[in-house]
């Protein structure tokens, strides 16, 4: 795992970035961070040119307007002990491209993004980013308070799964071994289990016998660095893992979810599997950081930004 040394926050001029302030300066804090760049993206000016040639200074000074309101934001929400450099950034067009390509020049260690359920704003396409960037991605609910004290990893034992439990190990080292780590794997009886002569419940108990050895299997290839990892095993009743991880999550009280993108090589960048794009997509209560190692994606950066 790699140091969070630059992080990119996107604010929109919401009570989310307060929010989103906060949580940078928690993660900046706990990872000795060097440089932070608080974004915000204008969709689109639209101001005519006869408008622009009478107010030649008209989009200068919103710019400028714009990175005073996110510095008061910054001085409201920010600890002011934190010796950190920060840059203002304030672009116009496509949200998820102005946020790559910054990412990409910046080479960003993570992206800080909100998840909206009442505020207004249209907010950041996380699933976009989730999917093409270069680095990892924090997706922030509203309302959430920047703690890690249970971190839960969702784990069907693959590389990527081992990515995201080596990054809760990074992490749960760095707050003094005081966070906890929870890796779950949600496994299922297969609807033709009565073909075998097993009766449901049997077949149900070597499906989870099936699960412990693999997790032991697993965990024996991950330096845990005498941090303690308790597994859990869920038995999916509906077809639906993704629901089965949310409701874990909230039982447990998790401050945040941590699962790998799928993509580890060029030909599978742009992946980042379906159970990541669908916690993406319905999870809102808990924070949920999608990792990748760093630079993954950015040999294909210049054909995406053109998509």
């Amino acid at each position: 795992m790699y140091q969070i040394k630059k992080i990119i926050v996107c604010l929109d001029q919401t009570e989310m970035d307060k929010t989103l302030v906060k949580f940078a300066a928690f993660i900046a804090k706990a990872n000795q961070s060097k440089k932070i760049y608080f974004t915000n993206v204008i969709r689109n000016l639209s101001i005519p040119k006869d408008i622009l040639a009478e107010f030649p200074n008209l989009i200068s000074n919103m710019i400028e307007e714009r990175k005073n309101e996110m510095k008061q934001v910054v001085a409201e929400n920010f600890h002011p002990e934190l010796q950190i450099s920060s840059s203002y950034v304030v672009k116009e067009g496509q949200l998820s491209k102005k946020i790559l390509k910054l990412a990409n020049e910046k080479s960003a260690d993570m992206i800080l993004v909100g998840r909206k359920t009442s505020i207004p704003g249209s907010g950041v396409v996380s699933q976009r980013l989730a999917r093409r960037a270069s680095c990892s991605l924090l997706i922030v609910p509203e309302n959430s308070q920047p703690k890690i004290k249970k971190i839960l990893v969702p784990s069907d034992f693959s590389d990527y799964s081992k990515d995201a439990l080596e990054e809760a190990i990074e992490i749960a080292e760095k707050s003094e071994r005081k966070s906890e780590i929870l890796c779950q794997n949600v496994y299922a009886v297969p609807s033709g289990y009565h073909f075998t002569g097993k009766s449901y419940e049997e077949f149900s108990q070597i499906m989870l016998e099936h699960a412990e050895t693999n997790y032991q299997k697993f965990i024996r290839k991950i330096d845990t660095k005498s941090i303690k990892i308790k597994p859990l095993y869920t038995k999916d009743q509906d077809d639906d893992p993704v629901e089965d991880i949310i409701q874990k999550a909230l039982e447990i009280k998790a401050d945040i979810i941590i699962i790998g993108a799928k993509g580890r090589t060029a030909a599978t960048a742009l992946f980042i599997g379906s159970l990541a794009e669908r916690l993406i997509q319905m999870n809102d209560k808990v924070p949920l950081l999608v990792t990748r190692p760093k630079g993954k994606n950015a040999g294909i950066l210049e054909y995406i930004l053109e998509i």
